[in-house]
């Protein structure tokens, strides 16, 4: 009975990482289709303002006490890095394949938390690692960088992609290295910091496409999926490793994916939909592996 419950408590790190890459997923399509209208940045504003608003009302039923220095600095580090990184994605998949730039960055955004997880000391098993490396193999198919993918990229969304995605995975180290006891309050810091720099960079630049009367209501979307994932990923890690709950939160352009193919009449090569098949082989790797 003593190894049940272990067990069960163990697998609760992977079902948090697989729901918030679902929600990642959903967000970046969700974002993905507003920039096809709005600029980038007020899609990103939009969705950061209206997310606040449920992680402060949950944080008022929680009551968790305010944490140290510490987490703020790295929740406030976090932010300022994830509103780049959202910024530059939402670009990406509005200027080009959904199909490519979401796995391109899902690689990268897992990779960063990974090398840092090993760097400070985790050490996954080999069977762990193995799921790793096929989960990276099987992104990188799904990219087209092996093959030739149906709706070509410009080299610049491609390289925006990829400093988005190491942006991002950044910006969950940042949240990994708050403590145990800071509760939600390095997310709030982290998305009122993003709040603050994208009305900064509303009232300088003016994007068109931003208006209190008719809110962009697909971006309001986009913020609550991703606020959402990201508190669940906040759980997950300080339930199990970084550097295996960031490959199973990588596989969120799943989601984006389908939803491109179904909504946006995207289309996949055979070598990537094998990537997708090594994808879902990785995540069962790293489960067992555990």
């Amino acid at each position: 009975a003593p190894q049940l419950t272990a067990a069960t408590v163990e697998s609760v790190e992977i079902v948090l990482a697989a729901a918030a890459a679902t929600l990642w997923g959903l967000g970046d399509f969700f974002g993905g289709r507003a920039t096809r209208t709005l600029s980038p940045v007020a899609v990103t504003f939009a969705g950061q303002l209206v997310s606040l608003v449920p992680i402060g009302v949950l944080m008022l039923v929680l009551g968790d006490p305010a944490p140290g220095g510490r987490d703020w600095m790295w929740g406030l580090l976090a932010g300022v890095l994830g509103f780049v990184g959202m910024v530059l994605l939402y670009y990406s998949l509005g200027a080009g394949s959904m199909t490519v730039v979401a796995p391109l960055t899902g690689v990268l955004s897992a990779f960063v938390p990974m090398v840092a997880g090993i760097a400070l000391g985790e050490r996954p098993s080999a069977m762990s690692l193995a799921g790793v490396a096929v989960a990276l193999t099987g992104i990188t198919l799904v990219t087209g960088a092996i093959g030739k993918p149906h709706q070509p990229t410009p080299k610049l969304v491609i390289a925006t992609a990829i400093t988005c995605g190491v942006l991002i995975g950044l910006s969950l180290v940042c949240l990994d290295r708050t403590s145990d006891g800071s509760g939600l309050w390095p997310v709030f810091t982290m998305r009122f910091t993003s709040v603050l720099l994208g009305a900064v960079a509303v009232a300088v630049m003016r994007p068109a496409g931003l208006s209190w009367r008719k809110p962009p209501q697909v971006a309001f979307l986009a913020g609550l999926s991703d606020i959402t994932a990201n508190m669940l990923f906040l759980w997950a890690t300080r339930t199990g490793l970084l550097s295996l709950v960031s490959v199973i939160a990588s596989l969120y352009p799943a989601s984006t994916i389908v939803l491109a193919m179904r909504f946006g009449h995207e289309r996949i090569t055979r070598s990537q939909a094998l990537g997708m098949v090594a994808v879902g082989v990785a995540l069962v790797l790293v489960t067992l592996g555990r």
